[in-house]
């Protein structure tokens, strides 16, 4: 019987070819775009799964609460590991990794040096790998390759990067730095992409020279401690003793901000708002719900092009159903004959969506710069998410068709006397509503998002980032020697404006912050941000004084200068009051020479930080130089020739201030492009369904538009009545739209502290838009029909 409706299937889809041409496109686009969100979506789902374990393993984090501030971090203090091991009952195992910088160098049998780079590297316990112990060991094991100082894991990409080979690479050594060599004593396996542990440089931590480090007070985000529970263990079995643990370790009277620690779930480190990770790759879970509903609105879009259609088209097939119910045919076997048409199309879409898929893998991985590899039969959860996306399509667009067609009167439709009723017809219009106002609701959210990134590149940050690059500096104490010779070498190059010694940029997520003292007493209400740079920093990006004065050249910091938002935080009205009161925070006690205007320290995501410039020639690990912007090419190549003359044992790194600037919004433009593609598809999907039913009104009515011109209607006429019903649909579908596109647009925007206000422009734009669209696509095929020749269509009368 499957057999002979599918035979039967195929010659009514050939029938009527245009038709199914229109419907297969139609569900094989939608189909490929939701394929493409749900590979993009398991992708970041699978993130940190497979660990035999993942249930009980959690990763410590720290709060702070002020009076009116909080801050989180992913790291811990460098003594919480040993302490928890011994004072937490309910940890099984406790490890710690930190993540830090390293040049590594390599030699060969000679002694000459083959391979230098930067590479992260990783000082990590052996009981790391007890928690994580389903990463793979080639050669050795945890307690044999790290328990002693000097010795090193590496990945085997980077055992064959250094060595050639896995084998030739064990007994070898390496050197971080300019002294430290590492006996290469184990090898694992790569992680795959889909880790928050990019592990590529393993260093034993007894290496690590910070270890012996005592201060609770003091936390960085790149060092982390990971926990396994005992079996049988919840985070809320153990929140009791890790709640005593914080009583002991961060008594207020010691430490401010209320500090304490928490734990973290493994699966949720990726999907973390608050806290970053080593793989320095984040995402919202919002944002793939918001693709997700997307990848069903697409759906809904073809599936809505193809109920249309096949219910409009079942007046032709009218006789086809009276003569089959005449002959014995039940209901139940004619639903069954349509739906099997409806599955028939489904899979010739879905291998088409294939294709369209495997041709569109290539440019979304462009889209993330080539950090993630995509394929289309990488997991077999794809090859269910198939079957159940053609078992839903079949269902949801051929169901209702089926239902309408089978219940026909077999006398009224062997009669050919079959019309659509009023339902049909209310449904069909609704659906077209409902169809306009998704791609309504798609317009005015990808208008927004345009929008919004052009603001966040346009807005005016409170300092000059063009033609600014950010170079890297060695800080061992013979390269801090050559520091000034090397500062008078760069600023004899021709296009060199200025140059600054500096930690970071003005706007950077490299943040240090500290409680602090003013004017002698303790500030409750928030940590101050510290930045450290010379006097020549203002300069080069242009940094404006309100008050006060720059501090003088110094090695030491010997004063400060605030912002304005410091002064906001500390109630103080007139910058000038603060001018000569005494700062004490991270080791220096300094008074305030200068206030400077405020400058968005971080994305605009962030709000201004009241924050602190202090000097300090020790704390200098970059240089910013100012260039002239014709001449950028020509000045970073002498640039880049002067710091290898001078500094020859290191790598020279660089980057310029405004493409770091743009790389924090870097996951909001690959949603915006995202949504402008997917809405695109979504309009696209839209129309040539409009024009398809459009096509299909107009061969139906082909008689009235002859009598009405032979009657003295003209073309305009004709084309003006057989446009009025879409238009009027398209413009009801906006008004659908506005509320939930407003409620979308504002829930996304509220992620910036820095935003474009809401205004009706974009609403309007997408009307325009949606209605010229309509006009024009319903015109064409309308025209056509109304210039008809009348007496065709007559002849027969």
């Amino acid at each position: 019987m499957f057999k002979l409706n599918l035979k039967i299937a195929w010659r009514n889809l050939w029938k009527n070819k245009g038709y199914t041409f229109i419907n297969v496109l139609g569900l094989s686009i939608g189909m490929a775009s939701c394929i493409l969100i749900f590979i993009f979506i398991r992708y970041q789902m699978s993130f940190d799964e497979g660990f035999k374990n993942e249930n009980r393993i959690f990763r410590v984090v720290t709060n702070w609460k002020y009076n009116s501030y909080e801050d989180f971090s992913a790291g811990v203090p460098i003594p919480f590991s040993a302490a928890a091991r011994n004072e937490i009952a309910g940890f099984e195992k406790v490890g710690t990794i930190l993540k830090r910088g390293g040049v590594i160098s390599v030699k060969d049998a000679a002694g000459k040096e083959k391979l230098k780079s930067r590479e992260a590297v990783y000082y990590t316990q052996p009981d790391f790998f007890d928690v994580f112990s389903d990463i793979k060991w080639i050669y050795s094991a945890p307690e044999l390759a790290l328990s002693k100082p000097n010795s090193a894991v590496l990945s085997e990409k980077y055992a064959i990067k250094f060595f050639g080979s896995v084998k030739s690479a064990i007994g070898k050594t390496i050197t971080v730095g300019d002294k430290t060599n590492l006996l290469v004593a184990g090898i694992i396996e790569d992680q795959p992409q889909n880790s928050s542990f990019p592990l590529g440089v393993i260093i034993s931590y007894e290496t690590y020279a910070g270890r012996f480090n005592e201060n609770w007070d003091s936390v960085n985000s790149s060092t982390s401690s990971y926990v396994l529970l005992k079996d049988g263990l919840t985070a809320k079995d153990v929140q009791a003793s890790l709640t005593r643990f914080n009583q002991k370790y961060y008594p207020i009277q010691k430490i401010t901000g209320n500090q304490t620690n928490k734990l973290q779930p493994l699966r949720d480190i990726h999907f973390s708002e608050k806290y970053d990770n080593f793989a320095d790759s984040s995402i919202n879970k919002s944002e793939l719900y918001g693709l997700a509903v997307i990848g069903l609105f697409l759906i809904i879009t073809a599936c809505i092009n193809f109920i249309n259609l096949t219910t409009a088209q079942s007046v032709n097939r009218s006789k086809e159903v009276g003569v089959r119910k005449v002959m014995g045919s039940k209901r139940k076997q004619l639903v069954s004959q349509f739906l099997t048409e409806t599955f028939a199309v489904s899979l010739v879409a879905l291998l088409i969506a294939c294709v369209i898929t495997e041709l569109a893998i290539p440019p979304m991985q462009n889209l993330f710069k080539g950090r993630i590899e995509f394929s289309l039969f990488a997991h077999p959860v794809i090859f269910i998410f198939m079957a159940i996306l053609v078992a839903f399509v079949s269902f949801l667009a051929g169901f209702y068709p089926a239902i309408i067609i089978s219940k026909f009167n077999p006398a009224l439709a062997i009669k050919n006397k079959i019309s659509l009723n009023n339902g049909g017809l209310s449904l069909r219009k609704i659906l077209v509503v409902v169809q306009f106002s998704i791609t309504v609701i798609l317009i005015i959210g990808t208008l927004v998002i345009i929008r919004q990134m052009q603001y966040v590149q346009e807005k005016s940050l409170g300092f000059n980032p063009n033609a600014v690059a950010m170079v890297g500096i060695p800080t061992d104490s013979l390269s801090k020697i050559k520091y000034n010779t090397f500062k008078e070498r760069i600023l004899r190059i021709p296009g060199v404006k200025e140059m600054s010694f500096c930690q970071s940029a003005p706007l950077s997520s490299n943040i240090n912050s500290s409680d602090f003292t003013y004017n002698g007493i303790k500030n409750e209400d928030f940590e101050l941000r510290n930045m450290r740079a010379d006097e020549n920093f203002f300069k080069v990006f242009d940094l404006k004084l309100i008050a006060g004065k720059i501090f003088r050249k110094s090695d030491t910091a010997n004063a400060c200068v605030v912002n304005e938002t410091f002064l906001k935080k500390m109630h103080i009205l007139n910058p000038q009051d603060a001018i000569g009161k005494v700062i004490r925070a991270s080791g220096n006690t300094v008074p305030i020479s200068g206030v400077v205007k405020d400058f968005n320290d971080q994305s605009l995501k962030e709000r201004i930080s009241g924050l602190a410039i202090f000097p300090g020639n020790d704390q200098y690990w970059n240089v910013a130089i100012k260039m002239d912007a014709e001449k950028l090419v020509s000045s970073m190549k002498e640039i880049e020739a002067v710091w290898k003359e001078s500094f020859p044992n290191g790598i020279f790194d660089s980057g310029f201030v405004n493409e770091s600037i743009n790389s924090y919004y870097e996951s909001e433009q690959i949603m915006g492009t995202l949504f402008k593609v997917f809405a695109g598809v979504i309009i696209f999907i839209s129309f040539i369904g409009l024009f398809g039913l459009i096509s299909f009104v107009a061969t139906q009515r082909t008689k009235e538009v002859a009598i009405r011109k032979v009657l003295g209607a003209s073309t305009i006429e004709l084309v003006k009545m057989l446009n009025g019903s879409f238009l009027i649909m398209v413009f009801i579908a906006n008004l659908a739209a506005w509320p939930l596109a407003y409620l979308f647009v504002s829930k996304w925007l509220s992620g910036f502290v820095y935003r474009v206000d809401i205004s009706v422009w974009p609403f309007a734009l997408a009307m325009v838009i949606s209605m010229a669209i309509t006009l024009i696509t319903v015109s064409i095929r309308s025209y056509k029909a109304a210039v008809a020749n009348t007496i065709n269509a007559l002849k027969y009368e």
